[in-house]
């Protein structure tokens, strides 16, 4: 297998936290974001989507989208188990997982790709409308806030892929809007737990 990724990116710091936890091992290549090589037609040649990560396997099989290959190399790795041991858990975890996805990470993406300087070579800023989703991502964050009372992790009690996308949401757009202060100490003292595992260390640096 050879995993195609941008350290310090996102998804691909999703996907990382995800190998770390599982302790796997696989060969990469560099994919610089900021040079556009993922706008290179080689690159487009092979991902579907022309993102970040991109997994391919020994028989040419590719795969994009970091929580879809996350479940591929869990059913092939499916220790510390990450994504549901029975159809409960699935739909519980796969369900934080998503309502995270769309109301948290996605208001502070496009904050950050509509506000951040760095972000106007890639994309056809409108800072009116980040500054829109900044709030309302905010706004989600007071009723997560809420939804955490009693909670160590953020679904099935225990550690899964809906606490790595959670905390790789707040760690990446800290800047852009997805600050913890003191009006969300449930998430903070969260946040702080799960910087202490090994893998959060390495989720942006491979």
């Amino acid at each position: 297998m050879k995993l195609y990724t941008t350290p310090g990116a996102l998804n691909p710091a999703r996907l990382q936290f995800v190998l770390a936890e599982k302790g796997i091992e696989i060969e990469r290549e560099v994919v610089n974001l900021m040079k556009l090589e993922h706008k290179q037609a080689e690159y487009q040649d092979k991902s579907m989507n022309g993102l970040v990560p991109l997994l391919e396997l020994d028989d040419g099989t590719r795969i994009c989208e970091s929580v879809v290959i996350a479940q591929y190399l869990e059913s092939l790795y499916p220790e510390p188990n990450l994504f549901g041991r029975d159809a409960r858990e699935r739909a519980e975890i796969g369900m934080c997982d998503r309502m995270i996805e769309l109301q948290v990470t996605l208001p502070f993406a496009h904050a950050f790709r509509h506000g951040h300087p760095a972000m106007s070579e890639l994309e056809d800023q409108v800072p009116e409308f980040g500054e829109k989703q900044k709030k309302w991502g905010q706004a989600r964050l007071a009723r997560l806030e809420e939804q955490m009372a009693g909670r160590e992790y953020v679904a099935a009690n225990r550690f899964t892929i809906a606490d790595i996308t959670l905390w790789c949401t707040f760690r990446f757009f800290r800047k852009s809007g997805a600050e913890l202060t003191d009006a969300h100490p449930l998430l903070r003292a969260w946040f702080d737990r799960i910087g202490q595992r090994p893998a959060a260390q390495t989720a942006f640096t491979q």
